[in-house]
């Protein structure tokens, strides 16, 4: 067993500020608050298993926003001289110390940060200096095309970065961006290509006829939200349109076009209406 990771551990004793869990580290305390109220011995919970602000082992049913060795955006909820605590869905904020910030980390904002063992004090830390957990190149796991889990964790001069799949990092360029996107944003998205030096371009759509389905359900759902009309069309201002529907005008055209062939809308002066 690790700490700050989930396990199901049975019930062996009842207490009246708990009960006590079995596992590897010993019996192990789940405080009342915690506790199901059809929780009795013998029952198996599926629990987190962390230290409170005192250092003792506990377990909890809270759901944190991440686990050890996850990546994951929390935001500083207060700074001190060694460093920041992050709001990551416990009672207890997890600790990121000011060695570990790759930039001075400022209350209120959000940073992506991994989550580890410091094991010295036996504790779970925050880091944010992400680069040296990052594969900076591909492996055959991957493949162009694949829809990937994201995580933004910088902004760069040309784009985002982005760690994928818990692994690797990769680039979403700035000119193939369609909507907000700030540091610790999960989003999905593409593997757009793999390139020979090993670095990963990333793309929030679909390429090809993939792209096509899934700007086309995007623009009927729209319709359908909208009574069915929309004052957008193929002459539409290419800003007007990426405000709307999050794509570029070009993906907007080809959109429509694949609904009008369909027949599912048609195209009229002042815009486009379900059939």
């Amino acid at each position: 067993m690790e700490i700050g990771k989930f396990y199901e551990l049975e019930v062996v004793k009842e207490l009246d500020f708990g009960v006590y869990l079995k596992s590897d580290f010993g019996e192990i305390l789940l405080p009342t608050k915690y506790v199901p109220e059809s929780a009795a011995i013998g029952d198996v919970l599926n629990v987190f298993v962390h230290r409170d602000s005192e250092d003792r082992l506990l377990a909890t049913t809270l759901r944190p926003k991440g686990v050890l060795g996850e990546f994951v955006g929390l935001k500083a909820t207060d700074i001190t001289y060694h460093g920041a605590f992050m709001d990551w869905g416990l009672e207890k904020d997890l600790f990121v110390p000011k060695s570990e910030q790759h930039i001075p980390f400022v209350e209120g904002k959000t940073y992506v940060v991994r989550i580890c063992m410091d094991y010295k004090s036996d504790r779970l830390v925050g880091v944010s200096k992400i680069n040296a957990f990052l594969k900076g190149e591909h492996d055959e796991d991957l493949q162009e095309g694949d829809e990937v889990d994201l995580i933004i964790y910088n902004r760069t001069d040309v784009g985002y970065a982005a760690v994928i799949n818990q692994k690797y990092k990769g680039l979403i360029y700035e000119n193939e961006v369609f909507e907000p996107m700030r540091i610790g944003d999960a989003k999905k998205g593409y593997i757009k290509k793999l390139r020979e030096d090993g670095k990963i371009d990333l793309s929030l759509s679909a390429e090809g006829k993939k792209a096509i389905d899934h700007n086309s359900e995007a623009v009927l759902e729209a319709l359908k939200s909208t009574d069915g009309f929309l004052p957008y069309h193929d002459k539409s201002d290419a800003d007007d349109i990426k405000e709307q529907f999050n794509m570029s005008k070009k993906a907007f055209k080809k959109a429509i076009g694949s609904l009008y062939k369909e027949r599912l809308i048609t195209i009229e002066q002042g815009g486009i209406r379900l059939s």
